[in-house]
């Protein structure tokens, strides 16, 4: 009798132990998913309270996690008081249009790389390598040479066409690696079945590729959503900003409207929530499909 409850002692400690580990580690990784999340949700949180703050709080209250009393005052200056949705206007359009030019001419590189062998394909792809070794700011210069006696600064085309040279090298190489996980007998079978190679593209690739097209289109929208160097180098005239250029309106000699500037960086947040909610299907299985194929 004795020795059956010493064996079931014995037993019982290490499957004990066992489990307080694992409890352990379960509390400590969803500690740390927490605190990540504080840390990553804090700035949104800041950004929310300050455009909240009525002026004369800003700097009588000191330091509060909330102020003692709201306002929308500054979301309504914003709104119906400055030239905000105007940037916002032009911040949608040349996102948009950069993001789906980009796609197109990524999809059609990215194809063409991962299906054919061409002479001067690998020089090609260096040369779209060389391209991403350099900083923006080296080409700003060259860039504007170009592009004036085209009449594309001061001109959101021209800002599109520059948004889509930077970023399709890197989409290039995104989409081409979507493509290789998609096996070429998918499409040799379907032009044995009588199809061409564009309807094989077209009825079996281009569907499966979609994910892959949904966080190529993710990035890029980001990418031209958030830039600020080329949109500040390239556009001169008011109505011509993106609300990264506009936010600076808000800037004056002597002082700086931080209410009513972080209303507009709360109002410009909700288009690319918008945009990401409708591709958030195609976004999360392109990323997962990339890392599996990685």
């Amino acid at each position: 009798m004795s020795a059956t409850i010493a064996t079931a002692t014995m037993t019982r400690g290490p499957a004990l132990r066992s489990l307080g580990r694992s409890v352990a580690l379960t509390i400590g990784h969803r500690a740390a998913i927490a605190l990540y999340m504080l840390f990553a949700l804090f700035p949104l949180f800041w950004l929310i309270k300050i455009a909240i703050t009525p002026d004369r709080l800003l700097y009588t209250e000191g330091v509060r996690l909330w102020p003692s009393s709201m306002t929308l005052a500054n979301f309504h200056f914003v709104l119906l008081q400055s030239d905000f949705p105007t940037f916002f206007a032009n911040s949608v359009l040349v996102s948009l249009g950069t993001a789906l030019a980009v796609t197109i001419v990524a999809s059609g590189a990215g194809y063409a790389f991962s299906r054919f062998r061409f002479p001067g394909k690998y020089v090609v792809v260096f040369i779209l390598l060389l391209t991403q070794m350099f900083p923006l700011v080296m080409l700003i210069a060259p860039m504007y040479r170009l592009m004036t006696p085209l009449g594309l600064t001061d001109n959101l085309l021209g800002l599109v066409t520059a948004y889509t040279a930077f970023n399709a090298p890197f989409a290039t190489f995104l989409m081409q690696s979507f493509f290789d996980g998609i096996p070429k007998e998918l499409e040799e079978s379907a032009m044995i079945d009588g199809c061409t190679r564009f309807q094989a593209l077209r009825r079996i690739i281009v569907p499966l590729t979609l994910p892959g097209m949904g966080a190529t289109l993710g990035f890029v929208f980001t990418a031209a959503w958030s830039e600020l160097l080329f949109a500040l180098m390239l556009i001169n005239s008011e109505e011509k900003m993106t609300f990264a250029v506009g936010l600076l309106t808000f800037v004056s000699k002597f002082s700086v409207d931080w209410g009513q500037m972080m209303a507009a960086g709360v109002l410009a947040l909700i288009p690319a929530c918008i945009f990401f909610a409708f591709i958030q299907r195609y976004l999360v299985q392109g990323l997962t499909a990339g890392a599996l194929k990685g």
